[in-house]
This record gives C-alpha cells, structure tokens and sequence, in this order.
C-alpha cells in the first residue's frame, strides 16, 4: 500500500486530506510541523509527502532543502497559498516534485498524486544507457557526466532519463510533460522549463558544452553540438 505523509498546521485541512486519501487506498501518516515532519519520514519511509510551504519550527522550504542536502528521493508536492510565479520556482528549485497553490480541488490533488506514484514505478527501460558523455542507471537511481556523479532529485533524473532514451529526437513541450508529470500543467506554469535549467546548470558545470537544446515552439532536444 503506497504511503503518504501530509505535513500541515492547519488541522481542518489536514484531517480533509487524511479522509479524502484514505478512501484513495493510501496510507496515511501526518505532522503539524517540519521538524516532526523529518522525524516521521525517517520513521515511515513514505513514497510521497504532501508539505505545507508556511509551518512553525522549520518551513517546508526548509524540509525539502534539508531532505535533498541529504539525497532523500522521496516524492514531494508542495502545498502553499503562494501564487506567485517565483514562488512556484522557488518551490521547485529547493528540490519539490510538484506545486500545488491553496485552495485547490481534492481531486485535482488526487490526479497529482496517483502521477507521482506511476512515476515511482518501473519505466519502460530499467536498463543502463550512455549517451554524449552522460551515463545513467535507473536501477541505482545514479547517474554521471564523464568521471562527475550527478545529484539528481527524483524529476531531474526522469527527465534526463527521457532524454537519453531518446538522443537526438525532438521532444515535443506536451510529450515530455505528459511523460514525466503525467498530466498536463497548463499553458501558463512553466515547471518544464524551469527543470530543464536545472539539468543544464548540473550538466554545464566547469564549462563542459551544453547538451540540452530548445528547439523554439516544439520542444527540446538532447545532442551534442
């Protein structure tokens, strides 16, 4: 049974979303607080963690830098009341998975999550694949520029792994998100585009030639130049 820990100080929120993903079949695990947020995913191990952005002893900014600082890979959805298009990159940036702004439809967030958990398992190639320098095992989750270990968070690696499964073809904007998110974000969020400079600041370190190209009004494309 897939686990989920939702991490919230609002606790009519928080009892909702207990109800409404217990009757998902997941199980359930919650904390009113970042600190006892850390403790409970060291305890449980949960495949997905719902976080509150704005919670007392330590945000959820902070939960998600200091989850990732130590390469924990578990799935993580943002939820906050922050719309703002900085935000959502801040969010992202600090190594979430997805952003979800207050207040939000129960279904929509469902939609979400059962996305997340299909990219949890096994891809259509869980063999290892090199590419223009790069090479990437699905089954360790570890991957290297050349003689550099890559740190990945759980969506940078799919989507470096998407495109190593498809060196040199033009990846379609629409392709890709329905690939590696699941669904279709909308014409306004550009969370593609935001992890695709991720992966180019990873990959660009020490002025190594960028790989990752955009192809303008279709898509992006792995090459070497």
């Amino acid at each position: 049974m897939p686990t989920v820990l939702i991490v919230d100080d609002d606790q009519k929120l928080l009892k909702m979303l207990q109800r409404t993903l217990s009757y998902e079949g997941l199980q359930i695990f919650t904390a009113t607080n970042g600190q006892d947020a850390l403790a409970q995913v060291d305890a449980y191990r949960p495949d997905i963690i719902i976080l509150d952005w704005l919670m007392p002893k330590m945000d959820g900014l902070a939960v998600v830098q200091q989850l990732r600082a130590e390469n924990n890979r578990v799935f993580i959805l943002m939820l906050t009341a922050r719309d703002a298009l900085e935000n959502r990159v801040e969010g992202l940036e600090s190594g979430a998975d997805d952003y979800l702004v207050k207040p939000f439809e129960p279904a929509e967030l469902v939609a979400r999550i059962h996305a997340l958990l299909r990219r949890g398992k096994a891809g259509p190639s869980n063999k290892p694949v090199t590419v223009a320098g790069l090479s990437l095992d699905p089954i360790e989750h570890k991957a290297r520029l050349e003689e550099t270990d890559l740190s990945l968070t759980p969506t940078e690696f799919e989507l470096l792994h998407l495109f190593m499964l498809h060196p040199r073809q033009v990846l379609r904007r629409e392709q890709i998100l329905s690939s590696v998110w699941g669904y279709d974000f909308g014409g306004e969020d550009n969370v593609l585009e935001v992890y695709v400079g991720y992966l180019r600041k990873k990959l660009e370190v020490d002025g190594h030639p960028r790989l990752i190209h955009t192809v303008r009004g279709i898509g992006y494309v792995l090459r070497e130049e």
